[in-house]
């Protein structure tokens, strides 16, 4: 093992918080090193998860299936003919990856502009005390070698949780990575879980022509989102031809004759051409530590921290979906943010309250803050409006009026609670809500401002005045 180099910061990991975490600690001066061990084509790739195999290259297929789906149903109702349309699955794939490599070959750009040294390999904690840390750095090629930091910050991600009912061989039976791959629609295809990552590869291959079903194990679709916005959805879903089977549990899988058939619970069986499994996903550190190293460890195996992400041995820190709280990509950059700043001494936090939720199919589901299920179990007297986006004229003039945007607000105080919104461009729109939540707005200052029209962000005015029975658009009730 060659000889020790010391740093001020060493990060593992090089997804969304690693990347972060480091340019923010080089920005305030300080010698930082990133190790990650991706492998991307047989090529080292910054980026994690989310700019390799998971919120990009998915968004990427998302948009080009919207398109396709477009192009063959809406067009038409514009005064377009195209004649027949066909989809060129390989160009779309090389499209996929060239987005996946500019984004990755710009972190790097960004690490080495930083004066950053990227270890491209894999990083072992072996020595752990206060304010000094030993990591043994294995390169992909060559020799191991001892790295020393005053700061440690762990960010090794998380992997898709995999189940004994479908093991995953990534050729019929496939977790998301897989299924960002498929070189042809499959023709059949069923999937495992109706969460945020099962309903947008689901859709992307409805759009494309496959006969989609969805199995999931629970009674409700999204429980963590607003009942309202998640009963108009699945209502959406089923109207797109996405078919959603609730309380349905898969029991076994087998292949045969180059398909997979599926056995539920009930004894039944189907078969499908090829079958994606995405449960979930699970906070990944094999490898991290070495032999004597003992670092708090929660029973989900996620690492404990306090509210600024740090550990109990001083120094030492965890951010992204290693520790605590949901695991989103944007929720990891500021949790990355936070720790370089206060390494630095400033006083830095993340208002987890107001972390956004989307969910990439079309229209978009997000959601930021509370909702009313959740706000009744708090004991939290709340008063609510919404407004459908059927009655938008922005929206309507796009052809593109499916759902509604909803916001909470304390009965007591006006104060806005949450934003909920089923809508196309509804991340972006609930930003708003966000905004409004982080200065602490009122119900009252979303009626008085001026929002332009005809935009979509007009239904977030007419839901703030829906609150207190005063929407323009819509009939309101009396009360």
């Amino acid at each position: 093992m060659s000889t020790e180099t010391d740093f001020d910061v060493i990060v593992i990991g090089g997804g969304p918080g690693g990347y972060e975490s480091a340019i923010r600690c080089a920005q305030l001066g300080m010698k930082t090193a990133c190790i990650d061990k991706r492998l991307l084509a047989g090529e080292p790739s910054l980026g994690g998860t989310c700019l390799n195999v998971g919120c990009i290259p998915s968004k990427a297929l998302l948009d080009s299936s919207h398109r396709f789906e477009s192009a063959q149903h809406e067009l038409i109702d514009h005064g377009i003919e195209t004649g027949e349309v066909s989809i060129d699955i390989e160009t779309m794939m090389t499209r996929k990856d060239k987005v996946v490599k500019q984004l990755t070959g710009g972190v790097a750009q960004l690490l080495k502009g930083n004066g950053i040294e990227w270890f491209k390999g894999a990083g072992k904690l072996t020595k752990a005390a206060d304010s000094n840390f030993v990591v043994e750095f294995t390169p992909h090629e060559g020799d191991s070698q001892s790295l020393t930091a005053k700061n440690l910050i762990l960010a090794s991600g998380s992997v898709p949780i995999g189940i004994p009912s479908a093991p995953v061989d990534q050729e019929l039976i496939v977790d998301s990575t897989g299924a960002l791959e498929f070189t042809e629609t499959p023709k059949r295809l069923g999937v495992i879980g109706a969460g945020v990552i099962g309903l947008e590869l689901g859709s992307v291959w409805r759009r494309l022509g496959s006969e989609v079903v969805v199995f999931e194990a629970l009674s409700e679709l999204l429980p963590m989102c607003d009942k309202a916005v998640a009963r108009s959805a699945k209502q959406l879903f089923k109207k797109q031809g996405l078919e959603v089977r609730l309380s349905t549990k898969v029991s076994s899988t087998e292949v045969k004759d180059n398909q997979v058939e599926v056995t539920l619970e009930d004894g039944s069986t189907e078969t499908f051409d090829k079958l994606i499994v995405c449960v979930g996903r699970k906070a990944y550190s094999e490898g991290l530590f070495g032999d004597g190293v003992q670092i708090p460890m929660t029973d989900r195996g996620l690492v404990e921290v306090d509210d600024t992400c740090a550990t109990s041995i001083k120094g030492l820190y965890a951010i992204g979906d290693l520790v605590r709280g949901p695991m989103l990509a944007h929720k990891a950059m500021e949790e990355g943010m936070m720790v370089a700043e206060r390494i630095h001494g400033e006083k830095a936090q993340v208002n987890y309250d107001t972390i956004i939720n989307v969910v990439y199919t079309h229209p978009e589901i997000a959601w930021v803050g509370i909702n009313e299920e959740e706000a009744k179990e708090r004991g939290i007297e709340v008063k609510s409006g919404q407004f459908p986006l059927a009655a938008n004229g922005r929206a309507l003039a796009t052809a593109d009026s499916d759902g509604f945007v909803k916001i909470i607000s304390c009965a007591k105080t006006d104060r806005i609670l949450g934003m909920h919104a089923l809508a196309p461009g509804a991340g972006d729109m609930v930003h708003q809500g966000m905004i409004g939540m982080e200065f602490g707005a009122l119900t009252e200052d979303f009626q008085l401002m001026t929002f332009a029209h005809p935009t979509l962000s007009e239904a977030v005015h007419e839901a703030a005045l829906s609150v207190d029975g005063r929407a323009i658009h819509a009939i309101q009730r009396k009360r």
